[in-house]
């Protein structure tokens, strides 16, 4: 491109809304890692029930070991229905309201089992 028009320019990167300008590896090592340790995490893989089951929600794929998920007592095979008193139709609503959360709230989870209909708190 440079070669094509002349011009030169300098790389812009933005993580939310820090704005980085060039190559600072330092400044763009500690916004990564404070974003990525200040989001809250359930721990699971999820997916849409509906692929699967049928049904709406969120199915849990995995849960990773000592995760808020497995603490608050879900499985592999369960299906969020509801969290933090919000409909959850498929992965994508589960990640949207998980993304609002603060790290370090409790949350109720409302899950499918088996066909009974449970609940849990999850702290995140």
């Amino acid at each position: 491109m440079i070669r094509l028009s002349g011009q030169q320019g300098v790389p812009v990167i933005t993580i939310d809304q820090d704005v980085i300008v060039g190559f600072d590896r330092r400044r763009l090592e500690e916004l990564l890692t404070r974003k990525a340790s200040a989001r809250p995490r359930l721990g699971a893989a999820v997916t849409d029930a509906m692929s699967r089951l049928q049904v709406e929600g969120a199915y849990l794929g995995r849960v990773k070991p000592d995760s808020p998920a497995e603490r608050a007592g879900l499985r592999v095979g369960d299906v969020i229905v509801e969290i933090h008193g919000q409909p959850v139709h498929n992965a994508v609503d589960l990640e949207r309201i998980a993304s609002s959360l603060t790290a370090g709230e409790h949350i109720r989870v409302v899950y499918v089992r088996q066909g009974q209909i449970l609940q849990c708190q999850v702290s995140v």
